[in-house]
């Protein structure tokens, strides 16, 4: 039975799972019956931060258009365009043993592609949700359905894993910022193009 959180709840990921090695983070999400003239195109990001919440360099920003950070600690299983379908939309492979020693977080974003330039934002999103699955039995262990917070923001920090006392824990984040993926690079110190 898998912990469902509400927004801002932090719980213990590797202290309650020990030898928990691997897991598997699911993005998913629904677009309302809102006609805008084009298809919705939502993407997941993670940005790999240091002890002062920043991406170290470019390398720590995991995306379409990287899909695999070189410690082999974060892969991104590759992008979904249309987010039709039942199950999650996209999902993230994540190697606990691997991480490296200076990433303290891991954050996980979702933003709409183009949004402006298609009008479209989360307040036409629904049923969006983040699950941190254990890899090797295939068990939910942690569930944070983000609920209909949004209006007119085009991208969302979902969630964070987060190294305290050499564990790793979850937090429900949950925010929403407007600018879409830019802005979310500049919060975490990545120079967008």
């Amino acid at each position: 039975m898998p912990i469902n959180l509400s927004k801002g709840q932090k719980v213990d990921l590797t202290k309650g799972n020990p030898g928990l090695k691997k897991v598997m983070v699911g993005l998913g999400w629904d677009v309302n019956a809102f006609d805008t003239g084009a298809a919705f195109d939502l993407d997941a990001s993670v940005f790999m931060c240091d002890a002062g919440g920043k991406c170290p360099s470019e390398k720590e920003f995991i995306f379409y258009g990287n899909l695999k950070h070189s410690s082999e600690s974060v892969e991104h299983m590759g992008d979904n365009t249309t987010g039709s379908g039942d199950g999650d939309d996209e999902q993230v492979m994540i190697d606990l043993e691997k991480i490296p020693a200076n990433i303290e977080k891991i954050a996980f974003t979702v933003t709409i592609y183009e949004a402006d330039k298609r009008n479209q934002n989360f307040g036409q999103v629904s049923n969006a949700y983040i699950r941190i699955v254990d890899d090797s039995t295939g068990t939910e262990l942690i569930r944070y359905d983000l609920g209909e917070d949004f209006s007119i923001e085009t991208a969302v920090v979902v969630g964070e894993l987060y190294k305290h006392n050499g564990e790793w824990k979850f937090n429900a984040i949950g925010s929403g910022f407007q600018g879409g993926l830019a802005a979310l690079c500049g919060h975490y110190g990545i120079d967008a193009e």
